[in-house]
């Protein structure tokens, strides 16, 4: 087999992998369906990742990577309050698009993985060894440093105020999974918007700075 063979082969064994992890739960992330699926033998799954185990860090790497790149799409509007709330809403809509990855991605389900957990925040400013996972986190820090530097808000470590607002809608969006908002998306409303606003806010923001940047968020469909 060609080494463009085995990419694809190990590229369709990781998409398949997804595919079956949001539409089965983790439960369905066993070698031999999965290796059938994408019609592969079973010994193709420890050819290219070594085990299951192996497989599911790297479907966690592959979340975080998707995770990214949403991120990343989220344009720039020349507001950067509107910027650092537009990521806000983009975290909320690729968990919610996600839910069994976003729930895997952050060991939070079984089976596990702890690949997303191996670094301290607090001390390393860093939240993961994966470069996917830092890069995701990075597109919060640099929002908050142009927000910072524009003087909109106010901190003295970007890095501390992406944890807080990381944190704030992590939770958040855990909770709206699983339902205790409802599913027609009132939690955005009442719940998640008033939060970072109440949030900013506590970092030196005007309310109405900041209910003026939602407005002008909204207004421009985001």
């Amino acid at each position: 087999m060609t080494e463009a063979a085995k990419d694809t082969v190990r590229q369709r064994l990781l998409d398949a992998a997804v595919r079956k992890l949001e539409s089965n739960g983790p439960e369905s992330l066993q070698a031999r369906p999965l290796a059938a699926e994408v019609n592969a033998s079973t010994m193709a799954v420890y050819t290219h990742f070594g085990g299951m185990p192996q497989l599911l860090d790297e479907v966690t790497r592959e979340g975080f990577a998707r995770f990214d790149a949403e991120l990343a799409g989220v344009p720039h509007s020349g507001d950067s309050l509107v910027d650092l709330l537009a990521l806000g809403l983009a975290y909320r809509q690729f968990a919610l698009q996600n839910p069994q990855l976003y729930r895997l991605m952050f060991g939070l389900t079984t089976p596990g993985t702890r690949r997303a957990k191996e670094r301290d925040l607090t001390t390393d400013g860093s939240p993961s060894t994966l470069s996917e996972g830092v890069s995701a986190f990075n597109h919060l820090v640099g929002a908050v440093a142009k927000a910072v530097e524009s003087g909109r808000i106010h901190a003295e470590d970007p890095v501390a105020v992406a944890g807080q607002i990381w944190s704030a809608t992590h939770g958040y969006v855990l909770l709206e999974i699983a339902g205790v908002f409802g599913r027609e998306g009132h939690g955005l409303v009442t719940t998640l918007r008033p939060m970072i606003i109440n949030l900013l806010v506590g970092l030196g923001a005007s309310r109405e700075d900041v209910e003026a940047s939602m407005a002008r968020m909204s207004g421009a469909g985001r």
